[in-house]
């Protein structure tokens, strides 16, 4: 196991300590959350780069990635949810899961018809991650900080970054049209 396979495995592991930080019942508790969440974040990035700087890129890194990364913000998607119940963040935390699932299906799909290309990251998506893990942390860190309203401010990251996960799934499937209709017709 290398130091890029290290940081992956801390995004997956620092989920339970989010979730327990978060229900504690302490003024500081959801600022520590927020904060926790933020450097499992950052660890997308690290993981990445050591990996690419050190050599470490490996086939089980490159799934364990995206994995990591779509449980720890379905896991903050689903914390918000229940904490702030309403229709608005129910229907984005269903869009970003629905898309999730649905691209990720769709890869999968493209892989086995040999077309895994057609559906490779597209830098507008790596915006959208950037997007959902900054308005996560900073719903999860909800108090105001240096007077800016850190919930408020990460709730309006969230609806720009649910626009954007919308757009880059309908690219997705726009980018693998061409191999889905010659497998509907088959």
């Amino acid at each position: 196991m290398n130091l890029a396979i290290i940081l992956t495995w801390f995004r997956v592991a620092a989920m339970p300590s989010i979730v327990a930080l978060y229900y504690l019942p302490y003024p500081w508790a959801h600022p520590v959350a927020g904060l926790v969440f933020g450097a499992a974040a950052l660890t997308d990035w690290a993981d990445g780069w050591v990996a690419r700087r050190f050599d470490q890129g490996s086939r089980f890194g490159a799934f364990l990635d995206p994995v990591a990364d779509k449980l720890l913000v379905i896991a903050a998607l689903l914390l918000l949810v229940q904490a702030n119940p309403g229709m608005v963040l129910a229907l984005v935390a269903i869009v970003i899961i629905g898309r999730e699932v649905a691209v990720s299906a769709l890869r999968e799909w493209m892989a086995a018809l040999g077309q895994r290309g057609r559906v490779n990251v597209i830098r507008l998506a790596k915006y959208k991650s950037i997007g959902q893990m900054v308005a996560l942390a900073c719903m999860l860190y909800e108090k105001p900080l240096w007077l800016l309203p850190m919930y408020e401010f990460g709730y309006v990251l969230l609806l720009l970054s649910a626009a954007l996960t919308l757009l880059t799934g309908a690219l997705y499937m726009f980018r693998a049209r061409t191999a889905m209709r010659s497998t509907s017709t088959s």
